[in-house]
């Protein structure tokens, strides 16, 4: 059976381009295509889709309202349309909020070209749409979750020595905010890849470090990993930790797509094993694809312990799968409970780690 997806969108040269993307593939055609969501409406219940893609920004009716109304009425898998604009990506990250599954870029120039080129993009994004959790991505209140922060550590040899290394993908901005909202103020420096597009990253940490009781930034390169920070990979760099002298610090270099990614988290991961070895905590979280199973493995190698997001709590079970199935993993927790398993097991084997 072919996937089934509706295209939404108020342009008429990207709902052809769409059409002509999704259908070059063997795996999924267009059943349909609306120009607002007021007829897509009706062509969701004609038609059943599996998938829709739906512009951010459209007439008759704003695409957030149409997400919001549909995920309370409807849920099923969305993948975003957006803009390569700050506005855009406040948007997207809002609509990742309320259960859009991922989304994908209008390109800013070439609009033909560019989108022919998101094929392989867009094709896997909505396979990894088709397959996703929608129970998982219910509408949430990026303020009341942030007065969950659990106790604080309160060892300051604990939170400077060790590293907590986090990798996600699709459905891993609302995964990374339920994580980092919890964090209390003297954790251990945090340093996180999650697949997006340059831009998104740096709006994305913005809004992470208005809610979380830690510091969260897109990384710039050459800062120093501390307590109650965390930094993001950008959207458009690979992200790795270093050393400088007795400090941990952020670097980030311009390369080739790792593991078909950039930034990707097998660079991070792997980094973390060569610079923080047994210091290090990982953490491999919803994701389609492998991306990073062989760095987490380089990580336990090293003597790292690595945790992995559990399946039902996935949006798509696909990077923590491979790490669990590349041997990477020691244990595979609940998302809820994830924040409170790596707090826990740093109290626990803390101390005893840094005196071997």
């Amino acid at each position: 059976m072919k996937i089934k997806v509706l295209v939404i969108d108020d342009s008429a040269l990207i709902r052809s381009l769409l059409t002509e993307i999704i259908n070059s593939q063997p795996d999924m055609q267009v059943v349909g295509a609306a120009p607002d969501p007021l007829i897509a409406r009706d062509m969701i219940k004609q038609l059943n889709p599996d998938v829709l893609t739906l512009d951010v920004e459209m007439p008759k009716m704003d695409g957030l309202d149409f997400l919001e109304r549909l995920m309370r009425l409807r849920p099923m898998p969305v993948l975003m349309v957006s803009t390569l604009t700050e506005r855009g990506s406040e948007i997207t990250l809002r609509a990742l909020e309320l259960g859009a599954t991922d989304f994908v870029t209008k390109p800013k120039m070439g609009i033909s070209d560019g989108m022919r080129e998101y094929t392989d993009i867009i094709a896997d994004k909505i396979r990894a749409a088709s397959q996703a959790r929608i129970s998982q991505a219910v509408p949430k209140n990026y303020a009341a979750s942030s007065t969950q922060t659990l106790g604080a550590l309160r060892d300051p040899l604990i939170s400077s020595e060790k590293l907590i290394i986090i990798g996600a993908s699709t459905g891993g901005t609302e995964a990374i905010k339920s994580f980092l909202t919890q964090m209390p103020s003297d954790c251990p420096g945090i340093l996180i890849t999650q697949h997006m597009p340059a831009g998104f990253t740096k709006s994305f940490a913005n809004r992470l470090n208005s809610i979380c009781k830690i510091s969260v930034a897109e990384a710039r390169g050459g800062e120093r990993v501390l307590p109650g920070h965390a930094f993001i990979a950008p959207g458009d760099q690979h992200l790795k930790l270093a050393r400088s002298g007795a400090n941990y610090v952020t670097e980030l270099f311009d390369g080739p797509l790792v593991s078909r990614h950039k930034p990707s988290v097998d660079v991070l991961f792997e980094s973390a094993a060569q610079a923080a070895g047994k210091n290090a905590i990982g953490v491999i979280m919803t994701g389609m694809g492998k991306d990073g199973a062989q760095g987490m493995l380089l990580m336990r190698n090293a003597g790292a312990y690595n945790f992995a997001q559990s399946e039902e709590s996935c949006v798509v079970y696909g990077m923590p799968k491979e790490a669990v199935a590349h041997g990477a993993v020691h244990e595979t927790i609940h998302l809820n409970d994830l924040p409170e398993a790596v707090l826990r097991h740093l109290m626990a084997h803390g101390k005893q780690a840094l005196r071997v």
